[in-house]
């Protein structure tokens, strides 16, 4: 078998300081991990287990000078690179084959100033470390609902949460970025230092270099919240959704409502509905009090739940290594139509872990100007996506399939419109969908950052 460059570059054992393997680890404060390294397989897998790729070098950063020192060894070197925060992407665009695995993963510091209501944080933490973080002082900022995704690729994709609706987007709450790009700088970003480069963070993805820090606006929030759910059977599953449609486009921004086509340990087929009251519970039980008496559902809860445990609720449904696909887009409504072709669609999941989700968004995300940042899709209420997830490699295709089937039989349903973080490897006109008409902006500033598309395993931006 052929040996790429870059690893046989890579792979003596020689400690000369002119081999290109000492010149990589010279000036490095974290480390260097190669093929050869007993903790090379470990350092290679992210939270996919269906991915399986393998870098010629990884890279655990343990400050931004480690990222500087990395950038410039790979451009030098001709290295393909790979930014590594949480490593959720779901098509593995934070490893590579062959190439450099930048990671953030060893740089978790972060600051709390409770008084003003910011944090500065470092890529490296996963959002619950953010949360954790930032609930000592009774404060919160939009994060997802997984609570080993990385802070840095939730943000720089737009970053949905429960928070959303009424205090914004991850980036809609981003006051300053520090950056390395594509030439090894390291930039200070803000609205008024490289303005145009501090709007393509917010929601333009990793394509315009290494974010190391973010410091974001923090909201009062907790320690409890109120939380209701119930689950209705599958036959009464059309009622159910046109209730959920209707109620959750009605709700005001302190309630964020989420569903999802589930299966049963039995095997049967369910509709679940889970509602969060972003405020004081009291004053949450007239709010979620309709979703509680609708229908016959055959499991209801309502309860004041801490936001810890909210934002940790998920993890045990997506835990690291089993096999994960997905395709997704935004809905404006769930109509008839949606919902026959959703439910017909389910029924053929070949396994009992898949589900077909809705994020909603909306609120206070739908009231920012679409050009007030890449992130364009302002106007949906939904986000709905299958997911598949299973174990056994011998099922790929099928898992993959049904995804893919399902995703096709809503599309006449949808915006048209995309989140970038939900993207896999679905081509340039896709990530155009995501960006709408913010895409050349986006090429422009891409263009004047990292003319020669250096940071291209991303939702990439190619450079106008």
């Amino acid at each position: 078998m052929e040996i790429p460059r870059q690893t046989e570059a890579l792979s003596g054992r020689s400690h000369s300081r002119n081999t290109p393997i000492e010149q990589l680890r010279q000036g490095l404060q974290g480390e260097l991990v190669l093929p050869t390294d007993d903790a090379y397989d470990k350092a290679r897998r992210v939270w996919n287990g269906a991915i399986d790729k393998r870098p010629a070098a990884i890279v655990f950063c343990a400050d931004p000078d480690d990222v500087v020192h990395a950038v410039t060894y790979a451009r030098s070197q001709g290295f393909v690179v790979a930014v590594r925060s949480g490593g959720h992407n779901v098509a593995g665009l934070s490893v590579c084959d062959d190439g450099m695995v930048i990671d953030l993963s060893r740089m978790k510091k972060i600051a709390v100033d409770p008084e003003r209501r910011i944090a500065k944080a470092e890529a490296g933490l996963t959002l619950a470390e953010f949360d954790a973080a930032t609930q000592a002082h009774g404060l919160a900022t939009t994060m997802g609902v997984n609570g080993d995704t990385g802070i840095a690729g939730l943000t720089l994709g737009g970053g949905f949460g429960k928070l959303g609706r009424k205090h914004g987007l991850s980036c809609d709450n981003l006051i300053a970025a520090e950056i390395v790009t594509a030439d090894g700088q390291l930039l200070r970003t803000d609205a008024r230092q490289h303005p145009e480069l501090f709007w393509a963070l917010h929601g333009g993805g990793g394509n315009f270099g290494v974010v190391t820090t973010f410091e974001y606006r923090l909201h009062p929030v907790g320690p409890n919240l109120l939380v209701g759910s119930v689950l209705h059977a599958y036959d009464r599953a059309p009622e159910a959704m046109r209730f959920y449609d209707k109620f959750s486009r009605d709700a005001p921004d302190e309630l964020s409502v989420d569903a999802a086509l589930v299966t049963l340990p039995s095997g049967d087929r369910a509709f679940s509905i889970s509602a969060c009251y972003v405020g004081s519970p009291k004053a949450g039980e007239p709010v979620i009090a309709p979703l509680m008496k609708f229908g016959s559902p055959i499991e209801s809860r309502l309860r004041a739940v801490p936001y810890l445990q909210i934002q940790s609720a998920g993890d045990s449904l997506f835990p690291r290594g089993r096999r994960y696909y997905w395709k997704a887009q935004f809905l404006r409504e769930i109509g008839d139509g949606a919902i026959e072709a959703l439910l017909d669609s389910y029924a053929m999941a070949p396994n009992h872990s898949s589900l077909l989700v809705f994020q909603q968004v909306g609120g206070a995300i739908a009231r920012v100007p679409a050009s007030h940042s890449p992130y364009a899709n302002r106007d949906a209420a939904f986000d709905c996506f299958p997911i598949a997830i299973w174990d056994d490699p011998a099922d790929d295709e099928a898992n993959m399939r049904w995804a893919r089937e399902l995703w096709n039989a809503v599309r006449p349903f949808s915006t048209g419109g995309v989140y970038a973080n939900n993207l896999g490897d679905e081509g340039d006109e896709r990530v155009r969908d995501a960006y709408g008409g913010n895409y050349a902006r986006l090429a422009a500033m891409k263009k004047q950052y990292d003319p020669t598309n250096f940071f291209r395993l991303n939702q990439n931006i190619r450079p106008e």
